[in-house]
C-alpha cells in the first residue's frame, strides 16, 4: 500500500490546482472517509515496479500466443515496424518494454514466421538493447548503416510477405512515417520492394485481441473506474448549491494522478434538468455550472492500467429535500437505457461486421419504441481502440470501413449509447447516456464489472 502518495496528493492538490487557475476541489464532508476509500483503491492496484513486470509478462505471453495466429491468419511471412523518438508507431507503443517510454533512436522490430510449426523469431536492428523481449539483430561492426542491416536481415530469411504499417483508414496500422517508407524501399533489392504489402489486418489483430492474464486485471480497472464515479457522485465531493461540474471533473482527475492511473481525456461531468433537457449530446454544449438538487448528472471518465484503457459513462441524481429517491421517470429512463444495452449485445456474433450489428440493433430497438443511438467502439491498448467500430453518434446508418470490420473473438468494446426518453413534466427528452467495458469470448459477450442498474443517489450528509 502506498498511503505516503495519496495522503501527500490529496493534500497539496487542492491549492496547486487553484494557484494555476483551474477549480479548486470543494469542501468536502467526509475527509477522512475519502482518503480511507483512495487507501483502499491503493491496495488493489500493484505498485509501479510490479505493474512493469507484469506488463513485460503480458507482451511476452502475447508474443507467443496472439501474434503467431494472427500473422498467419493474414498470410504474413513477416512483419516490420519502425519508427523514430517522438514519432512512435501506435503499435510499436504496445510492443516496447515497460521501462522504455518511447522509441529511442530508430527503432526497428521484425517478427519472422519460419513456418513448420517452429515459434516466430523476434527481432531488434536498434542501437539499444530491448531487453529479453527481442533478440539484437544489428552487427554495427558489419554494417554501419541501420537500413543496410535491416535489408540483410530480410534477404536471409527470404520471405514472401512482407507487412509494414501503412492504412488509408485505419490510423492505428498506419506508423510508418513517409520518410521511413522511403528510406526502406531504398534499401531493399528491387524483388524485395515487390514483397511489401500493408500489415493493416495484422495490426488491427495484434491490437484488438485480449489475453486471459489481461482480462483480469481489466476487471481490476473498471472496478476502481466504477468506484471512483461512485464517491464521486456523493456528498463526499458534491454540496448542491456549491460544488461544479468542473470540481467533480477535476477531484476524479486528482484521484486518478494519485493512484497512478493516468487519464487518457479529461474527464466531462454535466447536468440535466427540466427544461434544460435538449441539446445535451455530442452535438450540443453541455450543461455545466453549478449542480443543483434535482439535477440529473452525467459523467464521462477513462483512465489507463498495464497499457489497458477504460471508458465509463453513468448517471446521478440529487434528492430534493424530502425524497429518498429519484423520480420514477428517471428510473424508469435508465430501464430504457438498460433495454438498449441488452439488444445491442444480443446481435454479438463472430465474423458479423459492426454495421450490420448496428442495423440490427436499431430495428430491434425502433420496434421496441426506443429512441437509440449506439456508438460503440472497441477499447484496450487504446480508448478510441483498434477492431470492430458499431456505430457513431453522427453515423447511425453505418460506418464506412471501420464499421465494416468483422467481429472476432477474444475482443473488448466500450458499450457506448444513449436513450432519448420523452418526459414531459422535465420540458423534452432526457437522454440516458451509458458507456461500460464488456468482453465478447466468441460465445457471449460479458461486462467486465457489472453495469449501471440504479442512479447513484446524492442526499444529505448523515
Amino acid at each position: 500500500m502506498r498511503t505516503p502518495l495519496i495522503l501527500l496528493f490529496c493534500l497539496i492538490a487542492g491549492p496547486a490546482m487553484a494557484l494555476h487557475g483551474q477549480p479548486s476541489t470543494p469542501a468536502q464532508p467526509h475527509k477522512s472517509a475519502t482518503r480511507a476509500f483512495l487507501n483502499s483503491l491503493d491496495d488493489k492496484l500493484l505498485p509501479l515496479s510490479e505493474r512493469s513486470n507484469v506488463r513485460d509478462a503480458i507482451t511476452r505471453d502475447r508474443f507467443e500466443t496472439v501474434l503467431p495466429d494472427i500473422m498467419r491468419r493474414n498470410n504474413l511471412d513477416m512483419w516490420v515496424i519502425i519508427a523514430r523518438e517522438y514519432n512512435e508507431d501506435p503499435v510499436m507503443k504496445t510492443m516496447l518494454p515497460a521501462t522504455w517510454l518511447s522509441a529511442r533512436r530508430r527503432t526497428m522490430l521484425v517478427f519472422y514466421d519460419p513456418g513448420s510449426g517452429q515459434d516466430l523469431e523476434r527481432l531488434a536492428v536498434a542501437k539499444y538493447d530491448i531487453g529479453s523481449l527481442f533478440e539484437r539483430a544489428w552487427d554495427e561492426q558489419r554494417f554501419a548503416d541501420q537500413y543496410a542491416a535491416l535489408a540483410h536481415l530480410i534477404s536471409q530469411r527470404d520471405p514472401a510477405r512482407i507487412g509494414v504499417n501503412m492504412s488509408t483508414h485505419h490510423g492505428h496500422a498506419d506508423g510508418l512515417s513517409a520518410t521511413e517508407w522511403q528510406l526502406l524501399n531504398d534499401a531493399l533489392p528491387e524483388r524485395y520492394q515487390a514483397r511489401l504489402v500493408s500489415a493493416e489486418k495484422t495490426a488491427i489483430g495484434w491490437l484488438e485481441t485480449r489475453t486471459e492474464t489481461e482480462m483480469t486485471h481489466y476487471q481490476t480497472l473498471t472496478e476502481v473506474g466504477h468506484a471512483l464515479i461512485a464517491h464521486a457522485f456523493s456528498r463526499a465531493v458534491v454540496t448542491p448549491g456549491k460544488t461544479t461540474t468542473a470540481d467533480v471533473e477535476w477531484w476524479l482527475r486528482e484521484q486518478s494522478a494519485a493512484l497512478a492511473l493516468p487519464n487518457w481525456f479529461h474527464p466531462t461531468v454535466s447536468f440535466q434538468r427540466p427544461s434544460a433537457t435538449t441539446g445535451n449530446d455530442f452535438s450540443g454544449a453541455r450543461r455545466s455550472g453549478v449542480v443543483e438538487r434535482g439535477d440529473l448528472l452525467h459523467v464521462d471518465f477513462g483512465m489507463t492500467y498495464l497499457n489497458l484503457n477504460s471508458d465509463q459513462q453513468q448517471h446521478a441524481y440529487i434528492l430534493k429535500k424530502g425524497e429518498s429517491q429519484a423520480p420514477g421517470v428517471l428510473r424508469e429512463a435508465l430501464t430504457v437505457g438498460n433495454r438498449l444495452q441488452d439488444i445491442l449485445l444480443s446481435h454479438y456474433k463472430v465474423g458479423r461486421e459492426g454495421n450490420q450489428i448496428l442495423a440490427l440493433a436499431r430495428e430491434q430497438a425502433s420496434n421496441e419504441g426506443i429512441t437509440p443511438m449506439i456508438y460503440t467502439h472497441p477499447i484496450g491498448f487504446h480508448g478510441h481502440a483498434a477492431g470492430t467500430t458499431i456505430g457513431m453518434w453522427d453515423a447511425q446508418d453505418g460506418v464506412p470501413v471501420h464499421g465494416e470490420y468483422p467481429l472476432h473473438p477474444n475482443t473488448a468494446y466500450s458499450i457506448e449509447l444513449n436513450a432519448a426518453v420523452e418526459i414531459p413534466e422535465w420540458g423534452g427528452a432526457v437522454r440516458i447516456m451509458l458507456e461500460e467495458q464488456a468482453f465478447f469470448d466468441g460465445d457471449s459477450i460479458e461486462y467486465m464489472d457489472g453495469r449501471q442498474t440504479a442512479l447513484h443517489l446524492i442526499g444529505d450528509v448523515k
